[in-house]
């Protein structure tokens, strides 16, 4: 596919907005890093083939921004990130002409104009964080790279009641990973709750001993969602009490919460916006 030809000095600056749908399990996150692929490198090389090579501000290229930067192995449903660009592609072009450049691990399922002004991180007001856990005697190869095997049994209600004290607003730095650059560590849990029997999406059943934990907040921490997780398995298996979430969320401490659950069972289902202006009034 040939690429656009942009000219800076003619064109004006636009900022396109994508929905990225991503399994995460063979790339080193989100985020471009020498040491393996990334999300965020292989959209970028797609954007220079499809754009140019210097179709960014100032001729520079095409730097994408996510609304989350997601962890090595974390998959995301629909990832929101925008891009500024001068090229004149129109916007009906990115989605089939990203979709036939990136690996099949990565698809773009969306593309809009947006404002100027729109920064997909800054801007987003929630996040929908979808944690899987599969809970049968034997492990599941078709749900080895989407969930965590947890031979259980595990104790649902207790974990239903230590999820209960997680709702709301707190310091969660109990449950925040190392190396978080998190200015502040308050944030207001919206909604945490345990789905045994999810809806698979199509004709067939969902398969037994299948738990879906969903998250939603104004923001998570580094690791949140996963420390949170890995500690309500430890209440299912009788590690800990229901009793004793409140008393990591008041110590703090790290080293007080359960461990940090794998990357394979994240996944970014949504992230919310706040709505859009009303169009003005037709003269």
């Amino acid at each position: 596919m040939s690429a656009s030809r942009s000219n800076t000095d003619a064109e004006p600056l636009r900022t396109v907005r994508l929905v990225v749908e991503y399994d995460g399990t063979d790339f080193h996150g989100w985020q471009r890093q020498p040491q393996g692929p990334s999300i965020q490198a292989a959209l970028e090389d797609a954007l220079a083939r499809l754009l140019g090579a210097a179709a960014g501000p100032e001729g520079r290229a095409v730097a994408v921004v996510a609304a989350g930067r997601t962890d090595a192995g974390v998959h995301a449903a629909a990832q929101v990130c925008h891009l500024r660009t001068t090229a004149t592609v129109p916007l009906r072009a990115f989605v089939p002409g990203l979709n036939a450049l990136l690996p099949a691990a990565i698809a773009v399922k969306e593309a809009q104009e947006a404002p100027g002004d729109f920064h997909a991180r800054r801007a987003a007001r929630g996040k929908h964080y979808r944690y899987t856990i599969i809970e049968t005697p034997v492990r599941s190869p078709l749900l080895a790279r989407r969930a965590w095997w947890v031979r259980g049994p595990l104790d649902r209600a207790a974990m239903r009641a230590g999820a209960a004290a997680l709702v709301g607003e707190h310091d969660f730095s109990a449950f925040r990973g190392q190396g978080c650059e998190a200015k502040t560590t308050v944030r207001l849990l919206r909604a945490l709750d345990l789905v045994e029997s999810p809806d698979a999406g199509g004709p067939a059943p969902p398969p037994a001993g299948l738990l879906q934990i969903d998250l939603r907040a104004t923001a998570f921490l580094k690791h949140m969602v996963r420390n949170i997780v890995g500690t309500l398995v430890e209440i299912g298996r009788g590690r800990f009490a229901a009793a004793d979430v409140a008393a990591i969320l008041d110590s703090r401490d790290r080293r007080r919460a359960g461990p940090t659950a794998p990357p394979q069972g994240l996944c970014l289902m949504s992230v919310e916006y706040p709505p859009d202006p009303p169009s003005p009034p037709s003269p």
